[in-house]
């Protein structure tokens, strides 16, 4: 049997010990260590970016992607809106401890249910420096201990941000060892930690398909997985055009590499020659590649501004990640919701329509985990969501699905109270 890494050992017994103490942690101490990890990304930024700038340039020539890049990126900007995020998951109300379903017994047994945290989270994610802070947060609130494992092109970063984390919670009183990071980037420790179910209680892979699957397929303790986005935005023929071409054009261009954003429009024929013309035309002006069907080409095809290219087999469930959609034409809403069922990944699909019943039939029949009408699917996040941050967006049904906040990072135990009941 391989040798356990020191370091993987060490830390994951060190979390699995306090993961008790933070169990009854005080609101208060947990407030406190956010608002400190709030505070210190402000007053820590310049190290930060230093750090993230040598991630960024060693990526970049390595030829990492675009779409990876734009993930891995910090700026000024970005590490604002993580430190409100963090502001927000502090003013959230605390899950721990909220007593559900309490009744009483006819044998005058009380009986309910309490929330509790999980324990020990793991964390195994690609890229996104972010998601150390976001992780950190939400487990801080719900009570749980952590173990994270980024991957080695943000080391430098999550190295510095999961320091900020240390020492921004021990000066709130909240014990070490409660944020671990793992810094050797070795990948056969990934196998390692997957097979630790006596320290770590639910696992969460944030990546790319490789990365989930090999999750999913070697992990012993449960696995909350998800964020592949192969979204759909279904044009009706009742649509409102301009709130269409509005919806589609920010479902797609606003931040086209991450999941949520738009990769198949579907639009009714009624009313295609009126609409895709419009919709193109937008897209266009942000350079995005439109791959269409016949009916779609045949309509677009003779604007030479727009520069449309026939879409093949392999566009439709496509997960894009860069300024490219692919577009098809459908004749109804049964024609509609059936591509989508066959294509989706479960993730964020939506609808624009001005007909009540077909939005209803749509959010009712399609199934995934966010299903919008009338609003774009970039929407699908745990900070838009009021969540302040998510662990990840799962597309499972079990026990979590879509954006993974304070909630569902909670598990329970009964309540039973007596006055010297026996069983009969």
């Amino acid at each position: 049997m391989e040798a356990m890494d020191k370091e993987l050992e060490q830390k994951a017994k060190a979390a699995k010990a306090v993961s008790k103490r933070m169990s009854y942690l005080s609101t208060e101490i947990k407030n406190k260590a956010l608002c400190n990890i709030a505070d210190d990304l402000s007053a820590k930024k310049d190290d930060i970016l230093a750090a993230n700038k040598l991630d960024y340039e060693a990526a970049k020539n390595s030829g990492m992607s675009d779409a990876m890049l734009d993930r891995l990126l910090l700026t000024s900007e970005r590490l604002q809106a993580m430190a409100q995020d963090v502001f927000t998951v502090a003013a959230l109300p605390d899950p721990v401890g909220e007593v559900l379903e309490m009744r009483t017994l006819p044998n005058g047994l009380m009986i309910g249910k309490k929330k509790v945290p999980l324990g020990v989270i793991g964390a195994i994610y690609e890229s996104r420096p972010n998601v150390t802070i976001d992780i950190s947060s939400l487990c801080l609130k719900s009570g749980n201990a952590l173990i994270l494992r980024g991957g080695k092109e943000s080391i430098h970063s999550n190295i510095a941000l999961a320091r900020l984390v240390q020492q921004a919670i021990t000066r709130a009183g909240v014990p070490d060892g409660a944020v671990q990071l793992i810094e050797n980037t070795d990948r056969s420790l990934v196998t390692q930690l997957l097979k630790m179910g006596d320290y770590i209680d639910m696992v969460v892979p944030r990546g790319g398909a490789g990365l989930i699957r090999s999750v999913r397929e070697n992990a012993v303790m449960p696995v909350v997985a998800g964020g592949i986005g192969v979204c759909h935005t279904y044009i009706d023929k009742s649509a409102d055009i301009n709130k269409a071409v509005a919806i589609a054009y920010n479902a797609k261009v606003q931040r086209p590499t991450v999941c949520n954003a738009l990769d198949t429009l579907l639009v009714h024929a009624d009313i295609a020659k009126d609409y895709l013309p419009k919709v193109a035309g937008e897209l266009a002006k942000a350079g995005v590649e439109m791959h269409c069907d016949k009916a779609s080409l045949s309509i677009l095809k003779g604007n030479s501004k727009l520069e449309p290219v026939p879409a093949t087999d392999e566009d439709w469930g496509k997960e894009f990640l860069a300024l490219v959609i692919a577009i098809k034409v459908v004749s109804s809403l049964d024609e509609a919701i059936e591509h989508v069922q066959s294509y989706s990944s479960g993730h964020s699909e939506a609808i624009v329509t001005e007909d009540y019943t077909a939005a209803m039939r749509f959010l009712n029949e399609v199934d995934a985990a966010c299903v919008y009408a009338n609003a774009s699917t970039r929407f699908t996040d745990g900070s838009q969501f009021g969540l302040g941050a998510e662990l990840g967006i799962s597309t499972q049904k079990m026990h979590a699905r879509g954006p993974i906040g304070l909630k569902e990072l909670t598990s329970y135990k009964w309540l039973i109270f007596g006055s010297g009941q026996v069983r009969p």
